[in-house]
């Protein structure tokens, strides 16, 4: 399941610094805008527990993580709807995304200057980006009206239907407002906005950049990030990416938590974003545990057992019987499948089971069904 977060922010807010924390991939940090050209692409590990603790009693030959692709993607700067720095490249990149991971700097640096050498406001980074993917939008809304005008005028009433999500987005987006803050609870209406794929209806994680000594507890400036979040339904977090650079940069798990705890941090920042970064797609894990491997597959929450066979191999949801479901804590506390069985704790399960995170599973299925 190839699903993608991409990484957006102002020129020398830490973009790029948070990807090199987050994936394999280095890309170049450097002070100057557009040091992001290319989008980098690199795939990251879902931290989980549950893994390790289910292969301490499987011994598997491996244990494979869920993944998830993380783009960092170019500076913008005021224009770029306009096509102005790299804004046409930007805004095609953010388009191929599932999901915004949106970094603003929270921090003071004079060695790092801010565009036009202004002060330190988050406030205006936050907007200065969203009125940029908001133009965008309009434009993408003006284009459909006049096509969308022309055919309801015939009756057709599909058309009349997505004129109504149309006007409903041009109120928001002409209010400064983001996409994402209209709903509809018309399924068919539903669909049109679905179909329009706005750069704003994308789920947004806003990242509050600030320095090491904020890093547990964050500052003023986070503290905006944070309220502004809140006031359109988002999510937010405060991170210290130089700081978690320098812990990425150790060598030893010791090390590490040695330094988380110097920190007053339970976790790196990189884990808890990841983790939201998941939250954020609206997605979970269920496993498979074997002697060849312990496996988190991706799935989206709300997915039924055939369609989660199916993530595995598309034979499998074809011609599924049945799904053998283990929760993770009855694996745990039992401490083998054959002790879960012999407790009556292993569920059978038929097509209508909604698969939960942390479901353990074991899927039948005849290849010969249609």
């Amino acid at each position: 399941m190839a699903l993608k977060c991409g990484i957006v922010g102002l020129p020398n807010v830490g973009k790029s610094t948070l990807f090199n924390c987050l994936s394999s991939a280095k890309a170049q940090a450097a002070n100057f805008p557009f040091c992001t050209i290319e989008p980098n692409l690199g795939v990251i590990t879902v931290p989980d527990e549950r893994l390790n603790k289910l292969a301490e009693i499987v011994h598997p030959g491996q244990i494979v993580p869920a993944t998830c692709e993380i783009v960092d993607i170019a500076g913008l700067v005021k224009g770029a709807s306009k096509g102005e720095g790299l804004g046409n490249k930007f805004l095609g990149n953010i388009r191929e995304c599932d999901a915004i991971i949106h970094v603003i700097r929270c921090f003071d640096d004079d060695n790092i200057i801010r565009e036009g050498g202004a002060p330190i406001d988050p406030e205006e980074d936050k907007s200065i980006i969203d009125t940029e993917l908001q133009l965008k939008d309009l434009e993408t809304i003006d284009a459909q009206l006049k096509k969308q005008e022309k055919i309801a005028n015939s009756g057709d009433k599909e058309a009349k239907e997505a004129l109504e999500a149309l006007n409903a987005y041009k109120k928001a987006l002409e209010q400064g407002k983001n996409a994402r803050t209209v709903t509809f609870d018309d399924k068919e209406l539903q669909k049109v906005a679905h179909d329009l794929f706005l750069l704003t209806t994308k789920p947004v994680l806003y990242v509050a950049n600030v320095d090491e000594s904020a890093a547990k507890d964050g500052n003023a400036y986070s503290k905006k990030v944070e309220e502004m979040a809140a006031a359109e339904g988002a999510e937010c977090m405060t991170i210290a990416a130089k700081t978690e650079e320098d812990i990425a940069a150790l060598d030893t798990y010791e090390d590490k938590k040695m330094f988380l705890d110097e920190l007053g941090l339970k976790e790196s920042g990189v884990d808890r974003l990841i983790k939201k970064a998941y939250h954020l797609l609206n997605l979970q894990t269920f496993i498979t545990a074997g002697p060849m491997e312990v496996k988190a597959w991706t799935f989206h929450k709300g997915w039924k057992a055939p369609q989660c066979a199916g993530v595995i191999h598309t034979d499998f949801e074809k011609g599924f019987i049945r799904a053998e479901v283990i929760k993770y804590e009855d694996y745990i506390k039992y401490g083998s499948e054959g002790a879960v069985r012999d407790a009556g704790k292993m569920g059978v399960e038929g097509k209508d089971y909604v698969v939960q995170d942390g479901d353990i599973m074991h899927f039948r299925f005849n290849v010969s069904k249609n």
